[in-house]
């Protein structure tokens, strides 16, 4: 499978930030990593080769970047208005850096579909929802969303980053665009899921007409890889 990796200093998150791509051809999917997950995580765990019949294909050309704001939750690093800056941050060095890093790739502009699992599924949903006028399609897997939780408290940088935080009151042109994308939740509720996570996001979409679907997988299907490299093929497609 062809692959390239490129990395520059980012001016937004002050530290170098990793793209990968493998693939030609097809529809470009920025696949978020898990909470401490680099770019190429989803190549070593095995996401990138249960969609590897797609990417031969050409019909998918897969982008990941480096999780560096689910690192510093999961690391602690800084105290928790540190975090909530550096989620913001990281999302405003993806609209900014990563899509016309994409766009040049892809011989113009685009619309990207997103997916990701856990934190992941977080930033994926989220890209979609801040910046609908270039992602068309959201898959969250076993999504983390509420990170209020683990952070203990709220701010500017973590209203405007979280989905469940600034959708109730967005309105105006971006909510129009955003009600002819599409966000797929998919979950279990074995071990470490919490499917009430999903059920809580598809809500404050629903009351804003923004078309979503959750996905219950069963109490047999866990908070891990092996549930993602079934997710993923069997949805992808759908949102191609």
């Amino acid at each position: 499978m062809d692959k390239a990796v490129e990395r520059w200093w980012s001016p937004r998150l002050y530290q170098d930030l990793t793209l990968a791509r493998w693939g030609h051809y097809g529809t470009p999917l920025l696949l978020f990593p898990t909470a401490g997950g680099d770019a190429e995580e989803v190549e070593r765990m095995g996401l990138l080769d249960s969609i590897g019949h797609l990417v031969e294909a050409g019909a998918v050309k897969v982008y990941s970047v480096d999780s560096l704001a689910g690192r510093a939750l999961a690391r602690r690093e800084g105290d928790p208005a540190h975090r909530m800056w550096l989620f913001n941050a990281f999302h405003r060095a993806v609209e900014h850096e990563v899509v016309p890093a994409v766009h040049m790739d892809c011989g113009g502009p685009v619309d990207l579909v997103t997916a990701g699992a856990s934190i992941g599924a977080f930033n994926a949903v989220a890209m979609v929802a801040r910046f609908p006028r270039h992602f068309r399609a959201a898959l969250g897997m076993s999504g983390t969303y509420d990170l209020q939780a683990f952070l203990g408290e709220s701010n500017d940088d973590l209203y405007y980053a979280s989905p469940l935080q600034f959708l109730p009151g967005l309105h105006g042109e971006d909510l129009d665009v955003l009600r002819s994308r599409f966000l797929l939740l998919a979950a279990g509720t074995g071990r470490w899921e919490d499917i009430g996570e999903s059920w809580r996001l598809a809500n404050v979409l629903g009351e804003k007409g923004i078309p979503n679907r959750v996905d219950d997988w069963g109490p047999h299907r866990d908070h891990d890889w092996p549930t993602w490299r079934e997710m993923l093929p069997t949805y992808l497609p759908q949102l191609l």
